[in-house]
Formats: C-alpha cells, sequence, structure tokens
C-alpha cells in the first residue's frame, strides 16, 4: 500500500453518496491508486506506465500503425506524437511511413527499445502482480473480465 492510501486509513470516512455507485468515479480513484503504486515501485527506475505500455504494445505489434496504437490505447493524437517523438528521440522506436500509403506512421522499437523493454519487463510485470494484491485470484479474473467487456478490449461472448 503507498503512502498516500496509507493516509486516508487515519483520515475520518467521508460520504460519497452515489459517487460510490458510479463506476466512471470508481475506476478513476483505481487508476490513480494503481498508478501510484506503480510510481513508488517503478518511478525511481525512470519507468512510466504510459510509457512503457506503449513500448511493451509496439513489442507485440511490430510494424502497428501510430492511429491505430492511439486509439486502442485511448491517447489523443496530440498527445501521442508527442509520445511517440519521445520514444524516438530517448532511441527507443523508429518510425516508418510506407511508400503506398504516405500518410500512414508505423512503429517498431529499435534493437535499443527491444533491450529497454528486455530489461524492465519483469518490473514491469511483478508490478501487475503487486496490483492484483488487494483481491483474490477469482475477485481479479472477474473484474479483468468486466472491465474488457466494459472497454471493448475482449469480444468474447460474457
Amino acid at each position: 500500500m503507498n503512502s498516500q492510501s496509507a493516509d486516508l486509513m487515519d483520515e475520518e470516512p467521508i460520504e460519497l453518496g452515489v459517487l460510490a455507485e458510479s463506476l466512471g468515479f470508481m475506476l478513476r480513484i483505481a487508476q490513480v491508486h494503481c498508478f501510484e503504486m506503480f510510481f513508488d515501485r517503478l518511478g525511481p527506475q525512470g519507468l512510466k506506465p504510459g510509457e512503457f505500455t506503449m513500448l511493451w504494445v509496439v513489442r507485440l505489434n511490430p510494424d502497428i500503425r501510430q492511429g491505430t496504437l492511439a486509439r486502442w490505447l485511448r491517447i489523443k493524437p496530440a498527445h501521442m506524437t508527442k509520445l511517440v517523438q519521445k520514444m524516438v528521440s530517448a532511441g527507443h522506436l523508429q518510425r516508418r511511413v510506407p511508400e503506398d500509403d504516405r500518410r500512414s506512421v508505423h512503429l517498431s522499437l529499435t534493437d535499443e527499445g527491444e533491450t529497454y523493454v528486455a530489461k524492465h519487463r519483469d518490473e514491469f510485470l511483478t508490478f501487475h502482480e503487486a496490483e492484483r494484491s488487494m483481491l483474490n485470484e477469482e475477485e481479479c479474473a472477474e473484474l479483468a473480465r468486466l472491465l474488457g467487456k466494459m472497454t471493448g478490449f475482449r469480444r468474447e461472448a460474457l
């Protein structure tokens, strides 16, 4: 548990009313909690969740179109452009503009990017195990299934 969450345990409880039933509100609070945990554990190593996630997905989908990646990860085009430029400047990502479609940009990891992802893979995946620590295995599976259904990431019959 991170320090901010621990501090809340010492606070007086507050009334949330219908917000306690709001999926959007609770998802936002859960996201903030997970990001805090991430930065507590991996921030000192320079890892940022959005950056590493993007590199991870590009690694799994070499030559992916930048627009496709942005849509799947729900990253606004202007922010995606900046993020890609940052990763290109860091030497982790390469852009390729296909001859047959000059409007699209395809992304792949550089050798340095492959090394970076491989170096931090275990830390990243270990963190994902830690974020599941407040739920049992069955609860984690059910939450992942429901979030997949809600986001459209999982299309199997639910």
